[in-house]
């Protein structure tokens, strides 16, 4: 069967060769009029226009076109011998010209040199000593596409760069997994069950974007049958050194002045990080991690997946996404059909892609129920955290095709792996595995010496590095914080998140197979890494922070800050903690014992639960204040003594403040 396939594909390949010596025909997406009448263009006098005599010229924004091929250009007055300069607009050094092939009284044919590559290109006609600029367009060098048929393969395609094939590409459909051929081409014998096709994007290429989206796959529409070519295009890119923002939690509905916030804090704040690492020559890529928009207001707000995509585009890189359980359609019962909006909308809910040396995996860790759920009728909305057996499949597959084994590994998916961490009597820190089939998915990845797990879903920060070392899961904290009430209008004016931690995003820089990372909080400079409280101030009443309401109604969610405190203790919170991370306080030059502990963070409870309270409203215990481990107590001598306090990261990088006391807790507080 190999052997019959080559000959045929030589032959074939034979074939094409000749035909691109001929006059091809290229697709025009779109085109752009310029009638030059009486007028100059370019550099020209209106002497040499009329000279040239070129009018009616029409230039395709964009062509298709295979290496060597002919490209047609249409207007009257080219002469045979006229030259084409073609000049690419990112580099004005890379200019090829060519001598037109054949002239028309309507049109001019020339045949594009070795060597160029896909582009966008300024194109100007030349005739002795004169020139007149046509205007621009974009070229894609497109593989030689005919590809013939297998029995039993049902989706085919090529996979190429600058015309020519890319060998060892994963091709997936959700289900099978293969890889690209020394030409670049594929086959699957596919059930078409997902509904699309999907590659696992090569390290150093990228794929064309759509509104910030990657087109990584490619939709099926006929039957299992019937065999459907899908190629892919790939642009070369160096992304060996990158950063990756994970953007977690979104929960757009249009309530609670969500657009307005995400608008004037979060855009801004990630549109900076992004243009800053750019500058510095860093390619730059958005990973989500769910729960973008939030199903219960689909349709009560008429806010859903098409709408989260508008405030996508506005962001200033590619973004890769991932499903949450709140991305999920409310009006279905059973997974299959309620993820079925999201594949429409935004695409595969599992995948792979590279970036430069790291392998990044997205997964769907929802099985949505949803009982109830029908056509115009909200459902239970309750889910099963799990990944089901036949991604946990592709994944096992997907993972094969990697041989080198000190690949990093980094696997974006909502619903975290372990639980909020605790603290046992004896202060250790106690890891417990929530997810349904953690431990499966984790044993995936024995062979692995460098895998993170980013997730989301808690609204909280915390950092797990699993018994082997070899992987690290990174809880994130949410874009949204508690669901945009803390920065409402009229509430508390600031992010915070259930921990305390402020409303953010993670940050990891890679460059080669070497990753770093570090929370950064929207609104904040990067070195804003932890806050401190003075206990002694820290006294939570009614009518110092919910005035409208009692201390009876405020006394359930106080924890111990609801008496007041002479005990000069400090609390610490260090939002993005790990074991590796250093926190160190110093009293006039004498260092304090720094002990961590698990407690509640002061400002979130009078940013949303007093707030609640103060409308009359009762805070939802989902969005309560969370007891966290990443909190840190000293004591001091005095009430009024000025404390060091130095956080070393994992990565040697040094945060401090002076802390002034007595410090008042306001919702200001930094």
């Amino acid at each position: 069967m190999k052997q019959s396939f080559r000959s045929k594909w030589s032959a074939t390949n034979k074939a094409l060769k000749i035909v691109s010596g001929i006059l091809l025909i290229v697709t025009i997406l779109t085109s752009l009029t310029i009638t030059f009448s009486g007028c100059s263009g370019g550099n020209n006098s209106d002497d040499e226009v009329v000279t040239l005599k070129i009018t009616g010229v029409t230039i395709p924004s964009s062509v298709d076109v295979v290496a060597n091929g002919d490209i047609t250009i249409t207007g009257k007055g080219f002469a045979a011998n006229d030259q084409i300069k073609l000049t690419l607009s990112t580099d004005a050094t890379k200019t090829y010209v060519i001598t037109v092939k054949s002239a028309t009284d309507a049109s001019a044919t020339y045949t594009l040199p070795s060597g160029i590559n896909s582009g966008i290109y300024a194109i100007t006609i030349i005739r002795g000593t004169q020139s007149l600029s046509l205007g621009s367009f974009t070229i894609n060098i497109i593989a030689n596409t005919s590809i013939p048929d297998i029995a039993g393969m049902s989706v085919k395609g090529i996979v190429y760069s600058n015309g020519k094939g890319i060998s060892g590409v994963v091709v997936s459909d959700g289900y099978l997994v293969t890889t690209t051929n020394s030409e670049g081409i594929y086959y699957l014998a596919s059930q078409k069950k997902s509904g699309y096709v999907f590659i696992s994007v090569p390290g150093n290429y990228e794929v064309t974007s759509t509104n910030n989206a990657p087109q990584f796959f490619k939709r099926l529409s006929a039957s299992a049958n019937t065999v459907e070519q899908k190629d892919f295009a790939l642009t070369p890119v160096d992304n060996s050194k990158h950063v990756v923002l994970a953007m977690t939690d979104w929960h757009l509905a249009n309530r609670n002045d969500d657009l307005a916030q995400f608008t004037n804090t979060i855009l801004p704040d990630v549109n900076s990080t992004i243009n800053t690492y750019k500058a510095s020559g860093s390619k730059v890529y958005i990973l989500t991690l769910g729960d973008m928009t939030w199903d219960a207001y689909w349709y009560e707000n008429n806010y859903g997946l098409t709408d989260y995509l508008t405030q996508m585009s506005k962001l200033n890189c590619s973004v890769f996404n991932t499903m949450g359980n709140h991305d999920n359609d409310p009006y279905c019962a059973g997974d299959w059909l309620a993820e079925a909006k999201f594949k429409t909308v935004i695409g595969p809910t599992y995948y792979s892609f590279n970036l430069g040396n790291v392998h990044y995996i997205v997964l769907d860790d929802i099985e949505y129920l949803n009982a109830n759920g029908v056509q115009g009728t909200i459902g239970t909305r309750d889910f099963n955290d799990v990944i089901v057996p036949d991604q946990m499949e592709w994944l096992k597959k997907d993972l094969a095709t990697i041989t080198d084994k000190t690949t990093p590994i980094v696997v974006g998916m909502h619903i975290q792996i372990h639980q909020n961490p605790k603290i046992d009597t004896n202060g250790n820190t106690v890891n417990t595995i929530s997810l349904n089939n953690g431990t499966t998915f984790m044993n995936c990845f024995q062979e692995f010496s460098n895998v993170h797990v980013l997730t989301g879903h808690t609204h909280i920060n915390y950092n797990i590095v699993t018994a082997s070392g070899t992987m690290m899961e990174h809880n994130t904290a949410a874009i949204c914080s508690t669901w945009w009430w803390t920065g409402k209008n009229g509430y508390a004016g600031n992010q915070t998140c259930k921990d305390g931690s402020p409303g953010g995003y993670g940050v990891y820089e890679t460059n080669g197979k070497d990753i770093k990372w570090y929370y950064k909080s929207a609104g904040y400079a990067k070195n804003y890494q932890f806050r401190s409280y003075d206990l002694n101030k820290v006294y939570i009443t009614a009518a110092a922070y919910a005035p409208a309401s009692t201390d009876a109604a405020l006394s359930p969610y106080v924890s111990t800050y609801g008496t007041p405190s002479t005990k000069n203790e400090v609390l610490i919170n260090v939002w993005n903690y790990d074991p590796s991370w250093k926190v160190e306080v110093k009293e006039a030059g004498k260092s304090l014992t720094v002990t961590r502990v698990s407690a509640y963070d002061p400002l979130h409870i009078i940013s949303y639960e007093a707030k609640r309270l103060n409308v009359g409203a009762v805070p939802t215990d989902d969005f309560a204040t969370l007891s966290t481990t990443h909190m840190f107590k000293v004591t001091a001598s005095s009430a009024s003594s000025t404390l060091d306090i130095t956080v070393t990261d994992r990565f040697g990088n040094v945060y401090t403040e002076a802390m002034t006391r007595p410090k008042e807790l306001t919702c200001s507080s930094k």
